[in-house]
């Protein structure tokens, strides 16, 4: 699903059952809630009255489509008009001039939990031949008959602790899955979206094992929980979210959370709250441009088409005609702007160089960055080298504790790593990206270097008498 939920450009109805082998139709959204609207209530009622239920209806759709419902199980469509399922929808009617006009004034508007992101699952039914724990169609017009407004009709249906989110952006795209596959090495907003979703499963799946931080770093333990969860649900296990996984989790977690219904657990607005920037481009500065810094710099000693930039952390001319450069060579367009195509482009290719490089410890060498930040719950022989880094460089600056060289990154790893940035003036995140790692490698072998003895060098010691 989206991160936040907007307002389609259009919808794709399905005409029958979800399984019924029938025609699928694609029309504009506001079109589609006229329709419904003109379908299950009177132009006749109270205005209060239908304003009440077109904000039921467009909730209903809107939730359909934020959680991706039947797009997740498969299908090519977005709702159905069934009414056992949905709502009704009559391809092809008339439309009534005043529905029209108010389902103009309330398509970008829906029905939301307080301290929740979902539209309300906005349950509803005529209240005469069928009754359900939601609005009564019949009984929205007595209200509205004794002057309840549109508003308090809604709450007595849904409780007090409703209301109304109004002017949603409207986007013609709706579709959550990632543009790339998901894998260690992987970072930002859609790999955090994961880590949360995976972590919630794993409350009614146990066995899935818990991301220590869903930080939108795609680590070991993430790939150990994705792994876990493909063998769960029977896709291949892999540890890899592609389309397939990636709707898989979303699919159960809709399930688990029970979004698809009145009284559903919801979404929290700290689960979705976007962390990373995304795009960056002359102008940008922080973390993200030294990363994209580091990766150049060191393409360019493999691409003489690539030239070297500062490793400073500001998106300035010199690391434009870098990335220009590096569109070119290989075959992006050149726009001088790291979007998601081009920043897989540079990590893929540092990726491929680096993996060629053997991982062990060997005294003296030091291994360039893998490619896949390290944190809290890390695991893998990467962590062990930084490890032992971080202890020869303890020998030389004792404000850094030494570590166990388990390849485990636990709390006194992340202890060495932030007295590490501190000691070198990096901002002490206690995460070994990119830029920290060649800070300690640099580091490490200036002290190696600078400890070994040449020849005609030799150690003082004591003259015997």
């Amino acid at each position: 699903m989206p991160e936040l939920p907007i307002i389609p450009e259009s919808i794709t109805v399905h005409l029958g059952e979800p399984d019924a082998p029938a025609e699928n139709v694609t029309l504009p959204f506001p079109d589609y809630i006229a329709n419904v609207a003109s379908s299950e209530i009177y132009p006749t009622w109270p205005e209060s009255a239908i304003r009440a239920n077109i904000y039921a209806q467009i909730s209903f759709a809107l939730n359909r489509v934020f959680t991706e419902y039947y797009r997740t199980r498969g299908y090519d469509f977005d709702i159905t008009n069934s009414t056992a399922n949905d709502q009704s929808f009559v391809n092809g009617r008339v439309i009534f001039d005043n529905i029209q006009q108010i389902t103009g004034d309330l398509f970008n508007n829906y029905i939301r939990r307080i301290g929740n992101v979902e539209p309300l699952f906005a349950q509803y039914c005529n209240g005469t031949t069928v009754t359900c724990p939601g609005l009564s169609q019949w009984g929205s017009v007595s209200l509205a008959e004794q002057g309840y407004t549109p508003y308090e009709i809604l709450t007595y249906y849904y409780g007090d602790n409703i209301e109304l989110v109004t002017n949603v952006p409207v986007a013609n795209d709706t579709v959550s899955a990632p543009t790339f596959p998901l894998r260690v090495g992987s970072t930002g907003d859609q790999v955090r979206t994961a880590q949360i979703r995976l972590n919630r499963i794993s409350t009614n799946f146990p066995s899935i094992p818990k991301i220590l931080a869903t930080d939108g770093i795609f680590a070991e333990d993430t790939e150990a929980a994705v792994r876990r969860f493909q063998e769960v649900f029977n896709l291949t296990p892999d540890g890899i979210i592609g389309n397939g996984t990636w709707y898989k989790i979303q699919n159960v977690y809709i399930g688990v959370k029970q979004l698809n219904d009145l009284n559903s657990e919801g979404i929290r607005l700290e689960e979705v709250t976007r962390q990373y920037p995304g795009v960056l481009q002359e102008g940008s500065t922080g973390n993200g441009v030294e990363n994209l810094q580091y990766y150049l710099s060191y393409l360019s000693q493999f691409y003489d088409t690539i030239p070297p930039t500062p490793i400073d952390g500001v998106f300035g001319a010199s690391t434009r005609a870098s990335v220009e450069a590096a569109q070119r060579t290989f075959g992006l367009p050149v726009d001088g702007i790291v979007g998601e195509a081009t920043w897989y482009a540079l990590s893929n290719a540092y990726i491929g160089i680096v993996s060629t490089i053997p991982q062990e410890y060997v005294e003296g060498v030091a291994v360039p960055y893998r490619g896949v930040p390290l944190r809290q719950g890390s695991d893998s022989d990467t962590v062990r080298l930084l490890q032992e880094y971080l202890n020869y460089i303890a020998e030389s600056f004792p404000e850094i504790p030494t570590v166990d060289t388990t390849g485990y990154f636990g709390p006194r790893t992340e202890e060495a790593v932030i007295a590490f940035q501190n000691l070198v003036g990096l901002t002490p995140t206690g995460v070994v990206s990119a830029v920290t790692w060649n800070e300690i490698i640099e580091l490490y072998e200036t002290l190696y270097q600078g400890n070994r003895l040449g020849e005609g060098q030799y150690p003082g010691f004591d003259l015997g008498t």
